[in-house]
């Protein structure tokens, strides 16, 4: 077998060389980097920056990745910025953090791509809930949605499938549900990228941290009030495995349950949407011109019990009727729901 080093272009970036064997050279010099990447929680905090609309995420927001103290969230971060695969930036008394330049197109390649089908491979009967040959139903979804969407690039239907395939499959809680929950997903952010806006109904995306909870009990109060008058969407920077049980039962009541799983947020949602709305948790979205956003203090419904969980929906039932009574003045609404 022929080895061969791999060639650095003057922009630093590594020329491919498929077909050879890496070199001693290159060899050493990867495997610190790849080094630094090897442990679960830095996989996720890079997972995290790389999934942020912002691109980036400061110290607190990592925290919440993990039961580790801030200073061992520090340190794990410092390793991966002496590795060059961070870079960082002071304003105020925060420090943020984002993927290096360098490292951004492999790093963002790595998760969406290697990590997935890593994930998948994994067949048998020891492992039930797992689903083969990824790519190759990825590949089967891209064109039947490449059918729906002829105005979309082929590359980039199947690039959509991909990158939603993997955002689910981070959370691992969907299990066998998985593909379809991929192809809901796909197919909800392929609708967003070729939206036009001109006599289209109005849009709604609510958000929270977990998507767990308070946005999924708002979107489900909204379709349950609107129909199909308005679309609705519902998102989270950090996806939980699953909705909160509690949250859960009240969707069941809804009749909105297939719909309700934890889904990232992404860009293509919030230029979509013609209002965002944020659930008082802290969670940010991009800045797009033209899109209305609120932010609405609301309980959460994780720490709640049977009657917080109640008196939350409640609350966001009144807040919902307001909100489609302003965008949508001739929908009869009930007078209660």
């Amino acid at each position: 077998m022929t080895t061969i080093d791999v060639p650095i272009a003057s922009d630093g970036v590594a020329s491919p060389a498929t077909g050879f064997a890496l070199g001693e050279e290159t060899a050493a010099v990867l495997a610190p980097v790849l080094k630094a990447m090897a442990d679960p929680l830095r996989l996720r905090m890079l997972s995290h920056i790389s999934a942020s609309p912002s691109a980036e995420a400061c110290v607190c927001d990592l925290a919440e990745l993990t039961e580790l103290s801030q200073p061992t969230v520090s340190h794990h971060l410092k390793v991966m910025r002496e590795a060059g695969l961070l870079a960082t930036q002071r304003r105020g008394t925060w420090v943020w953090y984002s993927l290096a330049p360098t490292y951004r197109d492999a790093v963002t390649h790595l998760l969406s791509s290697f990590a997935p089908t890593v994930v998948t491979s994994r067949c048998g009967p020891e492992h039930p809930h797992e689903v083969p040959e990824a790519d190759e139903e990825l590949a089967t979804l891209a064109k039947d949605l490449a059918r729906e969407f002829p105005a979309l690039p082929d590359e980039l239907v199947l690039a959509t499938c991909r990158e939603s395939f993997a955002g689910l499959a981070r959370s691992a809680g969907i299990g066998d549900g998985l593909f379809a929950a991929t192809a809901q997903f796909a197919r909800q952010r392929l609708e967003d990228l070729t939206r036009d806006r001109t006599g289209s109904r109005p849009q709604v995306l609510f958000v929270c941290v977990q998507n767990a909870g308070r946005s999924q009990l708002a979107a489900a109060i909204a379709r349950s009030y609107a129909g199909d008058a308005v679309v609705v969407r519902s998102a989270g920077s950090t996806p939980a495995a699953q909705v909160h049980p509690g949250v859960q039962a009240v969707l069941d009541d809804l009749g909105t349950a297939p719909e309700a799983f934890p889904k990232p947020l992404t860009d293509d949602a919030v230029r979509a949407a013609d209002v965002v709305i944020t659930m008082g948790c802290g969670d940010v979205c991009p800045i797009v011109p033209g899109v209305r956003y609120e932010d609405w203090q609301v309980g959460d419904p994780a720490l709640a019990s049977e009657a917080g969980v109640a008196a939350i929906a409640e609350d966001l039932d009144n807040r919902v009727r307001a909100l489609l009574e302003d965008l949508t003045p001739d929908l009869a609404l009930p007078t209660t729901q």
